[in-house]
C-alpha cells in the first residue's frame, strides 16, 4: 500500500463528513457538466473519492465507472449510492492506468481535484485522450498553486508524507495545466477560477 493510499484511507471518514467550502462554485460545476451530459453517455471519474459528485451526475447518464486508490473512500461511495438509490455507478479500486479502458470507448472522463496530486500528469492526460471517443469530454478541477503563496507547500510535503498526514501534492501553474491539456490533444472550451485566491481551475475540454 502506497503512502498516498494510506493517507486517503485515514482521511476517508472525516472527508465524507466535511462540508463543501464553496457551494456556489460546486453547484456551478455540476450544472455546467450536466448540461453536456446525455442519457446514453458512459462516463469515467478517476480519483472519485467518496463518490459525492458521481452520485450527483449518475441520473443524467447511462453509466459511471468511479475509481480511486482508497478502498475506504470507495466503501463510503458505495454506501452513498445505495442510500440515494443509484444503481448505475460501479466503484473500483485502482488508478487510471490500471483501469485500462478500451481505446475510444468513453463519452466523458472526469478528473476532479486530483490532477495536482499525480506525479505523472502527462501520462494521465495521454491516457484520458486515448480512452475518450473523438469529441469526448474531459472535465477537470485542479488546484494550480504555482502562482500563489501556497506554492510553498512543496517545502512541507515531504515531512507531511513521512508522517502520513499529507498525500502527494505537486505544484503547477494554470498556464502549465492549459499547455499540458492542449498538448494531449484537447481543445479547451470552458475555463474559470474558484476557491481561495482563485487557485482552483475548472476546465471543460474536448478531444480533437
Amino acid at each position: 500500500m502506497g503512502k498516498s493510499e494510506t493517507c486517503w484511507d485515514r482521511k476517508a471518514s472525516g472527508y465524507s463528513k466535511s462540508s463543501i467550502s464553496d457551494v456556489e462554485s460546486y453547484q456551478r460545476k455540476l450544472s455546467e457538466t450536466q448540461k453536456l451530459f446525455t442519457p446514453d453517455m458512459r462516463v469515467l471519474e478517476f480519483g472519485c473519492g467518496t463518490g459525492a459528485t458521481a452520485v450527483q451526475h449518475a441520473p443524467h447518464v447511462a453509466h459511471i465507472d468511479a475509481i480511486d486508490i482508497s478502498e475506504k473512500m470507495l466503501e463510503i461511495g458505495r454506501e452513498r449510492a445505495t442510500k440515494s438509490h443509484i444503481e448505475n455507478i460501479r466503484f473500483t479500486r485502482g488508478t487510471l492506468s490500471e483501469f485500462n479502458a478500451e481505446t475510444a470507448s468513453l463519452d466523458a472522463v472526469l478528473g476532479l481535484n486530483v490532477i495536482h496530486l499525480l506525479p505523472d500528469r502527462q501520462a494521465v492526460l495521454s491516457e484520458v485522450a486515448r480512452i475518450l471517443k473523438p469529441g469526448g469530454l474531459f472535465i477537470s478541477s485542479t488546484a494550480c498553486l504555482g502562482s500563489s503563496y501556497m506554492r510553498f507547500i512543496k517545502l512541507i510535503v515531504p515531512l507531511g508524507q513521512f508522517l502520513g498526514l499529507i498525500p502527494d501534492v505537486f505544484v503547477l501553474t494554470e498556464s502549465q495545466l492549459t499547455k499540458e491539456v492542449t498538448n494531449a490533444g484537447f481543445v479547451i472550451e470552458t475555463q474559470w477560477h474558484h476557491g481561495i485566491k482563485d487557485v482552483g481551475v475548472f476546465m471543460i475540454a474536448r478531444k480533437r
